[in-house]
């Protein structure tokens, strides 16, 4: 299933919740490469947990939080207008309430 993305681009919804997407502006070559990363990263932290191997968990960690800070997911928020970052807000709290819920009556 496919998440919706929030009119501006700005943010997947996922269950209710607000999850900052990835920056459009990134190249596509440069995004692919950082997304490679991340998942090769997010099978490290999976690989640590079942070994229980906290230094190499820390590592995963810091490997997956990197990708993510550079695709635009974590840091820094990549528009420009001032907007705030409502990453991981419930959408019903935010300014995308009635979007989401118009979107929901259409499609239910």
């Amino acid at each position: 299933m496919k998440h919706p993305l929030t009119p501006d681009g700005r943010y997947l919804v996922v269950r209710g919740r607000l999850w900052r997407a990835a920056n459009p502006a990134l190249a596509p070559e440069v995004r692919a490469a950082w997304v490679r990363r991340l998942m090769a990263a997010r099978r490290a932290v999976g690989e640590a947990r079942r070994s229980q191997d906290g230094e190499a968990l820390a590592r995963a960690g810091r490997a997956v939080d990197e990708a993510k800070v550079a695709l635009g997911e974590r840091g820094p928020v990549w528009w420009s207008d001032g907007a705030p970052d409502l990453n991981r807000h419930l959408v019903k709290n935010t300014p995308y309430a009635t979007w989401f819920a118009s979107r929901k009556r259409k499609s239910g």
